[in-house]
């Protein structure tokens, strides 16, 4: 008799045993699952990250900060140079210069990743200076991101995603991973181009819809394709600042959790 409890017990301990790991595998998998990478360009821009006297409404580190969100900023390396705050004619100079700013993205738990040195298109650049000028701007970027970091940035953004395929290759060997458009690549692994530039002032092609809706329409057409994992392309724009709050708090309540690119791109299996 005490045999066949002893057998019993030991059978009910493995049925826990086996639910136990299925639930934890499960939740791992949930974790993983509904995934956000939020990813801004062409900073630091100091009036953006910690906003203007004259401009109403919070900041974008403000707004990361309040809603627990670890972003990822592709910035420029011209702008980490001593001294520099921004472009004179665009930008207003509100007292932190970009390596202050970019100091304090470090220091709230934020990435930098490459967006080269100079911004300038690298396919008619390699045209007019040659393959050698573009992977030495890449690389002065990273540099300028290393003086801030301590650490080589691993990801490139190419300005407007345009590169050729050998320089794309030459900076692949040197151990970077280029983010893309491509159709080439896995969707999981395409950025979601927000196109936030064009609800700017400055832009003539001012779209009909909001710029909240146009990403949610993106995510929801990939959603459609069974792809729950994202990576969102904006840049650091005051326009783009204002829908962040609502933007986030949408892609939350839809089940997702936003992640820096570094972490995405190890749950998603495509390690640089």
């Amino acid at each position: 008799m005490a045999k066949v409890i002893l057998g019993d017990r030991v059978s009910s301990y493995k049925v826990l045993a086996v639910c136990a790991l299925l639930f934890l595998n499960a939740g791992a998998a949930f974790s993983a699952d509904k995934l956000i990478a939020l990813t801004f360009d062409d900073g630091p821009r100091p009036y953006v990250l910690f906003g203007t006297k004259d401009h109403a409404g919070p900041s974008l580190l403000n707004v990361l900060d309040d809603n627990g969100v670890k972003a990822t900023f592709f910035v420029v390396g011209w702008r980490l140079t001593p001294k520099t705050w921004g472009e004179r004619r665009h930008e207003e100079n509100v007292g932190i210069t970009c390596i202050d700013a970019a100091e304090q993205l470090v220091r709230r738990g934020h990435e930098l990743e490459d967006h080269t040195y100079s911004h300038i298109e690298l396919r008619g650049a390699e045209r007019k200076r040659g393959e050698q000028w573009v992977i030495g701007d890449v690389n002065r970027g990273a540099e300028a991101i290393k003086a801030v970091t301590g650490t080589q940035p691993h990801y490139l953004r190419p300005p407007d995603w345009i590169i050729s395929d050998d320089a794309r290759r030459d900076l692949e060997r040197q151990g970077y991973h280029l983010l893309t458009i491509s159709q080439q690549n896995p969707i999981a692994l395409r950025d979601v181009n927000s196109l936030d530039y064009l609800w700017t002032r400055a832009s003539l092609e001012y779209p009909k819809t909001s710029l909240l809706d146009g990403v949610l329409q993106q995510v929801q057409q990939r959603e459609k394709r069974g792809v729950y994992t994202h990576i969102l392309a904006f840049h650091e724009l005051s326009t783009t600042v204002k829908v962040m709050p609502e933007l986030i708090a949408n892609l939350k309540a839809r089940g997702y959790r936003f992640v820096t690119l570094s972490q995405y791109m190890q749950l998603v299996g495509a390690r640089p």
